[in-house]
């Protein structure tokens, strides 16, 4: 099964390192990263699909972030 995650955070190098961990953990980038203007906080947000083919069946409670 494929399962899909958007990986978002504010515009700094966590945004990077959460990106980077996941393509270590088997994770692949899908799509363009995407970046907006958060007039509320102030602060630019980042924003990175991926996905990654892993064993079993989808359902609902499956935990996307331990896969």
């Amino acid at each position: 099964m494929k399962v899909y995650r958007l990986l978002t955070e504010d515009d700094t190098s966590e945004f990077c390192h959460k990106v980077t961990l996941a393509l270590n953990k088997g994770w692949a980038l899908h799509g363009s990263p995407s970046m907006a203007f958060d007039a509320a906080r102030g602060v630019m947000r980042c924003a990175q699909a991926v996905t990654k083919e892993v064993p079993g069946d989808y359902h609902a409670g499956i935990k996307l972030g331990e896969q």
